[in-house]
């Protein structure tokens, strides 16, 4: 009697959450305790999550807010118009990701839990900014590639350590310090295992306007860039002379000369519309793990 074979196909996938249900397994998320009197306290990035040593487990210790929407949605502090107390408040979170999810699929799952957590309301609009450019100099890129692994995970405080030319980290990062001097102060930015995306958002934050990477090279990147800091509006170091009115700085000292003739890369004065991201409302309280 004739038979027939019934071969059946199972595609298993690892990750079958959609994009509208994207959230983590779990999730707990409570307010940071005060740090002790004269601690030192380290406000830095999440660690875990795919890419790195730990895929299924993401901690973030003293987590602002504002720091968290700047992960969901992929967008430097300019673009976010939040209340103020999103940039002091912080959290400890602690997020099981789902096996097999993408760093992608992690940024929606950051946006769920600040809607499902914390009541986030927000709305988008386009502004337009002041921005810098940022391009190859003549001459070409004078930082070299990095030596860290590609999966590299963020330095950690208790990694770095004092080396003769700066500090050495243990992940990536950049670390800025200023040195006061008998001529005035110095800043000092060390940086290890940055793309070039990451280098203009990392200008952007001290120029406190956008920079957009126009360079088009992949690849991470060390570098150490000196120049002189604008302090107005900010506390000196101990022992740096105030800024005279009379004296200003050197354009040669400026960070936008440091960077081209120490990076290789140029910043041109631009307006761009960019994505902005209005929050309407948000819980100081996050709900009950």
């Amino acid at each position: 009697m004739p038979y027939t074979t019934l071969i059946l196909i199972l595609v298993c996938t690892a990750f079958a959450q959609t994009p509208e249900t994207l959230s983590f397994e779990v999730a707990s998320v409570r307010p940071s305790p005060p740090p002790a009197p004269n601690a030192r306290q380290f406000f830095g990035p999440p660690r875990g999550g795919p890419g790195t040593s730990d895929p299924g487990q993401i901690t973030w210790t003293s987590a602002a807010l504002r720091n968290i929407l700047m992960t969901a949605y992929d967008l430097p502090t300019f673009q976010i118009t939040a209340p103020e107390w999103l940039s002091s408040t912080r959290y400890d979170i602690a997020a099981k990701v789902p096996p097999g999810a993408t760093k992608e699929q992690v940024r929606i799952m950051w946006q769920a839990l600040l809607k499902e957590r914390f009541g986030l309301v927000m709305h988008h609009e386009s502004k337009e900014f002041q921005v810098d450019l940022m391009t190859l100099a003549k001459g070409g890129l004078k930082i070299r590639k990095t030596d860290l692994d590609p999966n590299a995970e963020p330095f950690t405080p208790a990694g770095v350590t004092n080396g003769k030319d700066g500090p050495i980290m243990n992940g990536t990062g950049s670390i800025l310090t200023i040195f006061a001097g008998t001529s005035g102060p110095t800043a000092r930015m060390t940086a290890k295992g940055l793309s070039l995306p990451e280098v203009a958002q990392r200008l952007g934050q001290y120029l406190h306007h956008p920079v957009i990477d126009q360079t088009g090279l992949a690849g991470k990147y060390d570098f150490t860039l000196e120049f002189t800091p604008d302090l107005s509006g900010m506390p000196l170091p101990p022992g740096a002379p105030a800024p005279s009115a009379d004296s200003p700085s050197e354009p040669a000292s400026s960070i936008a000369f440091a960077v081209e003739k120490q990076l290789g890369l140029k910043l041109t004065a631009g307006k761009s519309k960019l994505d902005v991201i209005v929050v309407d409302y948000v819980e100081k309280i996050p709900t009950e793990n």
